[in-house]
């Protein structure tokens, strides 16, 4: 399998992979990649089965014959977070304003996550929302870092450097004892962050082992994995670091 940082950082697959090895019978092996190379890896048949967090590279993957079907199994959402000053006075405005204000008014730092991810294509859809053309934003001057890693080290780089950036509520939750970071921007619908598994196509890659990679979604999808999911992270952190949504019709 091959999965989003995001997963790992929160610790996620660690606590349901034991569980699924048990039921199965099975190692299962877990590469932990940015979307954009999970995707890869199930291009070239290096895994069986991806589980990401960017819907139009995951749909794009489907129509060329490489996954079988999306399968939404949870959902977050992402936060813009940054230093408790907010130096850039974004607090409270819409994700797509407050990067407009963030290149327009040079008066913070953002660190990017810039490795392809379903965080940085996300990023990507902000500026986009907000006027702005992704060369022009990496090009626009030093106070833009694209570090090309995943989403735990990016917030420890701009907790550092008392940066902006654009994280997944559940790895920010999971790092914010070691973050001297605020949520700044938590509210608007393109915020919606949706993890979804799919199957690699048998046709078009043979070796892959379908019927496994099926009984992870299935098991994913499950009454009581489901219920698992939506308690993750509670007793730890206050709240669940993702809502479980087999079978709910989300928004895109």
């Amino acid at each position: 399998m091959a999965t989003t940082t995001s997963l790992y950082d929160t610790g996620l697959w660690d606590y349901l992979e034991p569980m699924f090895e048990e039921e199965y019978n099975i190692n299962l092996n877990i590469m932990y990649a940015g979307t954009g190379r999970a995707l890869e890896y199930g291009k070239r048949g290096d895994v069986d089965i991806i589980i990401v967090h960017s819907q139009a590279y995951e749909e794009q993957f489907v129509a060329e014959g490489y996954g079988v079907q999306r399968v939404p199994f949870a959902y977050n959402y992402f936060l813009i977070v940054g230093p408790a000053a907010d130096p850039a006075g974004i607090k409270g405005i819409s994700p797509k304003e407050a990067f407009k204000k963030l290149i327009e008014n040079g008066s913070g730092s953002f660190v990017s996550r810039g490795d392809d991810s379903g965080t940085h294509a996300k990023e990507k859809t902000i500026w986009k929302g907000a006027g702005y053309d992704y060369e022009v934003v990496r090009n626009a001057g030093a106070w833009y870092v694209e570090a090309g890693t995943g989403m735990g080290p990016i917030l420890m780089m701009a907790s550092e450097k008392q940066a902006y950036t654009l994280t997944d509520i559940g790895t920010y939750l999971a790092y914010k004892d070691k973050l001297e970071l605020m949520p700044v921007v938590d509210k608007g619908d393109i915020l919606l962050n949706v993890y979804s598994a799919i199957a690699v196509n048998p046709e078009k890659i043979p070796t892959t082992k379908i019927d496994m990679a099926n009984n992870l979604i299935n098991f994913l999808v499950s009454p009581e994995i489901q219920e698992l999911i939506s308690n993750y992270g509670v007793k730890q952190y206050g709240v669940s670091l993702f809502t479980p949504c087999a079978g709910i019709e989300l928004p895109p």
